[in-house]
């Protein structure tokens, strides 16, 4: 999400919804996905997460017992509405000692050494909301955060659909890739995400 972006957070019957520009982003009725996300990474001690959402991936991490999470989100709205605990969810994970939050570009963000770096900025990179993030799903960038990865380390990417040019780019970046479908059933529709998981020159056996 862009900085300038508009966000909105709303409660309607017991249901958090986030809006973006003005178009639906997510709600806190399915979030199976965002959970999946973060049980790509584990096990893990310090994972680097890019995009806040409702704060799901995050919260999970924590109760899995990652000792640090570096949340890094473009939009300083939901930032400040995480920090004012717009939602109990969101609260708690800005409370939490062990995160880290962050106004700012992932791209800007991705040093040090982690155990998992997490995107979820986008719908992947068959359906962007916002071009600039283009350049994330590129094998230069992704080499990037392979790179920024301790030995057996993973990299693991949000996509809506599945999307065979990111699979190429992370291959093409030097990574062993595994992609996880994730059912989704909303009322009458059921669709499939997919996340790449993604090992650098060190895989775990």
């Amino acid at each position: 999400m862009d900085g300038t972006d508009a966000v909105v957070l709303r409660t309607r019957d017991g249901v958090d919804e986030l809006i973006v520009n003005g178009v639906f982003a997510m709600d806190s009725t399915q979030v199976s996905s965002e959970l999946a996300l973060a049980d790509a990474a584990l096990p893990a001690a310090r994972v680097l997460v890019g995009g806040l959402g409702l704060g799901y991936t995050a919260a999970r991490l924590l109760a899995a017992g990652v000792e640090q999470v570096r949340v890094v989100e473009l939009s300083s709205t939901l930032v400040a509405a995480a920090r004012a605990g717009a939602t109990e969810q969101l609260g708690r994970v800005a409370a939490d000692p062990r995160v880290d939050l962050v106004t700012g570009d992932i791209a800007d963000h991705v040093h040090g050494a982690w155990d998992a770096i997490l995107l979820d900025v986008d719908n992947g990179p068959t359906f962007l909301i916002h071009d600039h993030n283009a350049r994330l799903y590129r094998e230069q960038f992704l080499a990037h955060c392979l790179r920024a990865l301790v030995p057996g380390g993973r990299l693991v990417v949000w996509c809506e659909q599945a999307s065979p040019d990111l699979a190429d780019a992370l291959a093409a970046a030097g990574a062993r890739v595994e992609a996880i479908v994730v059912p989704v059933t909303r009322g009458e529709r059921s669709f499939e995400y997919v996340l790449y998981r993604a090992y650098g020159s060190a895989i775990p056996t």
